[in-house]
């Protein structure tokens, strides 16, 4: 491992509440009459809170305005905060906390850089609170995926320069936003198909031969 820090995007890659967010963004669009499905639901996949609601939102008929749309999108939070309280560390899978620990054993410092505001609430639920070096996260930043800001401040809050740090992805605007960052990046599922993709991955565990 030739990299100081390792910079991990949380959902889909620590663990996986895309159900949730699913379930939680469903039930508040049908409460507004709104369609939404699994194939609009995978447009959401990195996007921040507002942005993902605007997207649901192209199939409405009423035009919301921002204090509607803040009120739409705190309901789902609270949805989706429910729905979290049925994670535990059995949702952390012994692949990642081996892989995690041995790259702790190897000298690497250790961040979650992702545009999710209840980041620390799911750490806590799986069983890794206080376990990272930083936390970048949704309530920190002001520009989701892809740009890179959650992995610049991830870097810095490290003490590291991009050219030190590995990013770890499994969405492509995660890719996106390692790239215009000047990280290196490692790609799981979708985003080791990314064409810029410097390493792509199989398997988690897959970051202990890099």
């Amino acid at each position: 491992m030739n990299y100081s820090g390792i910079i991990f995007d949380l959902d889909g890659v620590i663990c996986f509440t895309d159900k949730y967010h699913y379930q939680a963004w469903k039930k508040m669009a049908d409460e507004i009459g709104v369609y939404f499905d699994e194939v609009i639901n995978n447009r959401l996949r990195g996007v921040s809170r507002m942005a993902s609601l605007d997207i649901i939102l192209e199939r409405s008929k009423k035009e919301y305005s921002q204090e509607e749309k803040e009120k739409l999108a705190y309901e789902k939070n609270e949805i989706y905060k429910e729905l979290l309280c049925k994670m535990s560390p059995a949702d952390l899978s012994a692949e990642v906390k081996d892989t995690l620990d041995a790259l702790r054993q190897k000298g690497c410092k250790l961040a979650i850089g992702s545009s999710s505001k209840n980041t620390k609430l799911i750490l806590g639920r799986i069983g890794l609170d206080g376990y990272f070096d930083a936390i970048s996260d949704g309530t920190n930043i002001t520009h989701s995926k892809p740009d890179p800001e959650v992995f610049l401040k991830a870097a810095e809050f490290l003490g590291l320069n991009p050219s030190e740090c590995l990013v770890v992805e499994d969405a492509l605007a995660g890719i996106d936003a390692a790239v215009a960052g000047g990280f290196d990046s490692a790609g799981i599922g979708e985003a080791a198909t990314h064409e810029k993709v410097t390493y792509p991955l199989e398997s988690f565990s897959g970051l202990l031969g890099i």
